[in-house]
């Protein structure tokens, strides 16, 4: 279980650091915006605890950011801010649940445990992804497009399922690497490329708009529109 922590108080992150490891979880900190943003971006999290007085930027900024880049974790915001417009705020904005500062451990890790549950179960709950006429049927493990069903390998399946889960998102070879294959570490290998060019072989074949895109030097995205 992933965890981006993004805590600029120094005693605050390696306490929670700590803690969080002694729990169970594997975690990333960062101690501003910018940082936190290339993590998020480059590795996948289950979870993000975010403090909103970061010091290059609202932490409000930075969830909203993520958002719109397609982060769809679900993040827990730490804060000082204890109003109910503050509050509200934060939940509107982005964020899924909200504790303020100071707080008791046990109930930060029971918040965790509960959006983590939560946000996966919501996804258990769906069996098919649709991204414009590409369908994936979770179940039967079958992918169409415009309702003819594509010839793919399982291997080439839990690609384009990755993809699908993060439409619109720009994802890197590290990334891929890490959720299809399972392995962290340096894209100083050619698997990622040839496996997305046999995938776009099959998904933007015959004539059909291009949905698999490559960005150079950054990844791949799979267009939602």
């Amino acid at each position: 279980m992933r965890l981006l922590l993004v805590e600029d108080e120094v005693e605050i992150q390696s306490f929670l650091q700590r803690s969080l490891a002694e729990a169970g979880y594997q975690v990333e900190a960062a101690g501003d915006g910018k940082t936190a943003e290339r993590l998020a971006v480059e590795t996948a999290h289950d979870a993000l605890i975010v403090d909103l007085g970061l010091p290059d930027q609202d932490g409000l900024s930075l969830i909203l950011r993520l958002r719109q880049l397609g982060l769809s974790a679900p993040v827990l915001i730490l804060s000082a801010r204890r109003s109910v417009d503050d509050r509200v705020r934060g939940l509107e904005q982005g964020g899924d649940d909200y504790l303020t500062k100071p707080f008791a451990l046990a109930e930060l890790l029971a918040r965790l445990r509960n959006l983590v549950k939560r946000n996966k179960s919501s996804n258990a709950e769906a069996t098919r992804l649709r991204v414009l006429d590409l369908e994936l049927d979770l179940l039967r493990r079958e992918a169409s497009r415009n309702g003819e069903v594509l010839n793919l390998t399982p291997q080439e399946f839990v690609l384009l399922e990755y993809l699908c889960r993060n439409a619109g998102r720009v994802v890197t070879r590290s990334m891929i690497l890490d959720e299809v294959w399972g392995m962290r570490i340096q894209p100083d290998t050619n698997v990622v490329d040839v496996h997305i060019y046999r995938l776009r072989g099959k998904v933007d074949a015959d004539g059909r708009r291009p949905l698999i895109r490559t960005l150079r030097g950054v990844g791949y995205v799979l267009k939602d529109r």
